[in-house]
């Protein structure tokens, strides 16, 4: 049972089995992925040598995924990004390359060893740090975008590392045995082509390295700037769509094996290759045509790096191995946090560039098997720092987890102080001011209206009071803060919190507190509407129904019903729909899904079959006979009562 099909199986089960359970408990992703390998690596030895022919395929995904990332990347986005390039990226992989190269000579080893092993580690894991950043949504925040700027430099500063490695070996000694003996993790077909070219070009003179670099570099410029728009026309002709597949694929690819051969990083080439063509007309249709790709590749490369972890060295030196990747994962972090007062990062930023970057990375095992091959060190000590890179890479999604629970704790300590004091009182009282409350307060401050306003988040706050917008710092969710404000004589309060639970637990409060005051609450979906409707609130507000309805309007206009019609048809829809949110309100049950909830959904299905023939019966045939007695505001609703009088 060796055939491909058989190890398909198993790549593919284990990972349908480990990344959702993963995902499900907050792990994310690639944790999920690296256990998969792991379960079928060392553990089980389902998998043997087929996870070294895995790998150079698995390497494309990371090519993938930085072309991707270039696609977001204009020129003029990248050109704004050099001040984080050579400050934080450079300054890093130098800093920290000498940091652990000291660290190893105090140690006892050979400069030249000591300065191997610094450049070995120097470089943080692409591929995880950016796919855990995707998943977490966190690649959009300052610290998001300064590491990812300090993963494009490191992955510029690999070709001189791979150029300086072999002036540090013993030219050959013992070195073809070395290279034979030494385990690999991650040596792909790709990365050992990578470091072959990069010898190649390094028998070159000064003057004919220099050409060969420019040279790829014009011809990936010029190739994205003339050749792929007659590319996909001559490819499109054909009608089908797995031609756009096969000639995004080719790009990707085409562009990286032209990279390796000039001993460029092929990852840094499809980067290059994704910011040409980041305002290209066929830019979404290669996004489209290469995720699925980068998303099958990446998750197949973690898998392999974790079914290569020599657990046999871990049990013979636990010890030393311990103490090398809390030792690596120590000083990277020391040096990365010192990073960030430079560049005034600061709170969850700083937390966030600081445990991200931590770890070694991918390219560190292609590093490690050039100073194998070159004499740099033996089998012994290349074994040691292979699984220190695995580990340390195994360790980041848990850096990630603890980088939320720390923001969390800053974000917290950041909310409770300083409050202000209030002095005034009004007969609406707003709990948070992001997009949903600013609305409301503006208008009624245009009113002439008294309005105490409250939020936590220090940023909006002195955003809206630079626009003559008085709020008050103050956690809503405290009830002395609430008493402040004049719970107990005010008319409204308008629940605006981004907190799902914590606008149902205002709720419930300002009810217990005052239950004559009017409770107005944004809700974010159908369950959290149960939620708030149990809690006490007498009108909720789903965050996207009205514009979903509005922009249903408008299609209804553009295909051709006149504005009063699609009014009509909007207004029917709407006082159906809250008809029905307020009926399974009442069957709903709370901690119980609702696709589990056999009375909810045979009710919700009848809803349905009953708005489909009710706007069938009124509009299908012909729309121009049905006419509704509705307002000329187009933002007018008509609101169905439940016998208590609230509304959803």
């Amino acid at each position: 049972m060796d055939s491909f099909l058989f190890q398909a199986v198993i790549y593919l089960g284990v990972a349908t089995l480990c990344v959702p359970l993963a995902v499900r408990m907050g792990f994310g992703s690639v944790l999920g992925y690296l256990i998969a390998g792991i379960v079928i690596g060392p553990l089980t030895g389902l998998v043997g040598s087929e996870t070294e022919a895995l790998q150079h395929f698995a390497e494309f995904g990371v090519v993938m995924m930085l072309f991707l990332i270039g696609l977001e990347l204009d020129p003029k986005t990248l050109w704004s990004m050099r001040g984080r390039l050579l400050g934080l990226g450079l300054g890093q992989v130098v800093i920290t390359g000498a940091a652990i190269a000291g660290v190893a000579w105090m140690l006892g080893y050979t400069w030249q060893v000591s300065v191997a092993v610094g450049m070995i580690f120097a470089p943080s894991s692409t591929a995880i740090v950016m796919q855990t950043l995707n998943e977490r949504k966190l690649n959009g925040t300052r610290g998001g975008r300064s590491s990812f700027s300090v993963l494009l430099a490191q992955d510029i500063a690999v070709l001189p590392m791979l150029a300086l490695m072999p002036l540090l070996g013993s030219g050959g000694i013992a070195s073809s045995r070395a290279a034979e003996e030494a385990p690999r993790i991650g040596d792909g077909e790709s990365a050992q082509m990578m470091a072959d070219a990069a010898g190649w070009v390094d028998q070159l003179p000064g003057w004919g390295v220099a050409w060969m670099t420019v040279g790829a570099v014009a011809v990936v410029i010029l190739g994205g700037r003339f050749l792929t728009r007659p590319i996909f026309t001559f490819a499109g002709r054909a009608r089908l769509r797995e031609m756009n597949t096969i000639v995004s694929l080719l790009f990707v690819i085409g562009v990286a094996v032209l990279m390796t051969l000039v001993g460029l990083s092929p990852a840094l080439g499809a980067f290059l290759a994704g910011v040409v063509l980041a305002n290209s007309e066929f830019r979404h249709e290669l996004q489209a045509d290469i995720e699925p790709f980068k998303g099958l590749l990446l998750g197949l490369f973690f898998i392999t790096v974790g079914a290569g972890i020599d657990f046999g060295t871990l049990i013979g030196a636990p010890f030393t191995v311990a103490a090398t990747v809390v030792g690596l994962m120590a000083i990277k972090g020391a040096i990365l946090f010192g990073l960030t007062l430079l560049s005034r990062l600061k709170g969850r930023d700083r937390i966030l560039f600081t445990l991200s970057l931590a770890q070694a990375g991918e390219f560190g095992f292609v590093l490690v098997s050039v100073a194998v091959t070159d004499g740099v060190f033996g089998a012994e000590l290349s074994a040691i720092l292979l699984l220190s890179i695995a580990l340390s890479m195994l360790l980041t999604p848990l850096l990630f987890i603890a980088n939320d629970h720390l923001a969390a704790r800053s974000r917290d300590h950041a909310d409770t102080a300083p409050d202000d004091e209030i002095d005034e009182k009004g007969e609406v009282i707003i709990a948070g001011v992001g997009r949903f409350g600013q609305v409301i307060q503006r208008m009624l401050h245009g009113l002439g209206l008294t309005t105490v306003v409250l939020d936590r988040d220090i940023q909006t706050i002195q955003l809206l009071r630079t626009f003559g917008l008085k709020t008050y710092m103050g956690d809503p969710l405290r009830p002395e803060m609430l008493e402040a404000a004049g719970l107990s004589t005010a008319k409204v309060l308008v629940i605006a919190l981004d907190d799902r639970a914590g606008a149902v637990r205002l709720a419930r409060m300002a009810k217990a507190a005052n239950p004559d005051i009017h409770v107005i609450a944004r809700a974010y979906d159908r369950v959290h509407v149960y939620e708030l409707y149990r809690a006490g609130a007498d009108q909720i507000v789903r965050e996207n129904f009205d514009s979903s309805l509005r922009a249903g309007r408008y299609v209804l206009e553009k295909l051709g019903w006149s504005e009063t019609d699609a009014h009509a048809a909007r207004d029917a829809y709407f006082r159906h729909d809250r008809e029905m949110l307020l009926d399974l309100a009442k069957l709903w049950k709370p901690g119980v899904p609702i696709d589990r909830n056999p009375e909810y959904a045979a009710r919700a299905r009848e809803y349905n079959k009953g708005l489909e023939n009710a706007l069938l019966a009124r509009f299908g045939e012909n729309p121009e006979a049905a006419r509704a007695v509705t307002s000329d505001d187009e933002e007018e609703e008509v609101v169905a009562e439940a016998p208590d009088g609230k509304t959803a």
